[in-house]
């Protein structure tokens, strides 16, 4: 057996390591017209996604996020378009967290950044919460519900230690007006805003997840721009 000195070993260990692409530092724009997996960009935690006719399917992912491995600057702006086949909605991102945690039993989720759900606990509630979306350190609404097939745009951004979030719904050919619950609560900004005093930021911080549970969610359309 060969014996490896202990300096050669640990470089070897080291080149093998996967590095993280370069962090965004630029816009950056993702429209998922490829097919196949989703590349050396993203770190994927377990199974639910794959692409589709130019869109990214999540579905019964089960808290696995699919982690963006580019790291965000701490103040940005991210659009992306989404939507749901079911009335169960629950279209669900998360941000700023360490790019590689996910729920490792089915039990309460711990996320390691903000989760944001649009139309969680079957469309009963939405949600920008700090680690823990079944905590009570979170901003909520439950006025507004998610429209099956309904394709919305979303812009969310971290100024300092505000985050907010804006939610369109442009009418698209074939699809029928949103109903609005009030006058601002769509196609208004913002849907919800989170203002951290202890702002989640640094290492262990840095990164976009898309994630899911058990609905039928798609993805597309992403940028992100630093600002």
């Amino acid at each position: 057996m060969r014996r490896w000195p202990v300096l050669t070993l640990l470089a070897v260990l080291t080149a093998c390591k996967v590095r993280d692409p370069a962090p965004i530092t630029e816009t950056w724009t993702e429209t998922f017209e490829r097919t196949g997996r989703p590349g050396s960009d993203y770190y994927v935690t377990g199974a639910g996604y794959a692409l589709v006719d130019g869109h990214l399917s999540a579905h019964g992912a089960h808290n696995h996020p699919m982690w963006l491995r580019k790291k965000l600057p701490h103040d940005v702006r991210i659009e992306l378009d989404c939507w749901s086949t079911e009335n169960r909605g629950d279209i669900k991102i998360e941000l700023f967290g360490d790019g590689k945690s996910y729920d490792p039993d089915g039990g309460a989720y711990m996320a390691t950044g903000y989760e944001i759900v649009f139309g969680g606990w079957y469309n009963q509630k939405s949600i920008i919460a700090r680690l823990d979306e079944h905590g009570k350190d979170m901003a909520s609404r439950t006025d507004v519900k998610v429209v099956a097939n309904q394709h919305y745009h979303w812009k969310i951004e971290r100024r300092g230690t505000k985050i907010s979030w804006g939610i369109s719904s442009p009418a698209t050919p074939g699809e029928a007006a949103l109903p609005h619950g009030s006058a601002e609560s769509i196609n208004g900004t913002p849907f919800l805003e989170y203002d951290d005093p202890h702002p989640l930021e640094n290492a262990n911080h840095e990164y976009l997840g898309f994630n899911n549970w058990e609905t039928d969610t798609w993805f597309d359309n992403v940028v992100i721009t630093p600002l």
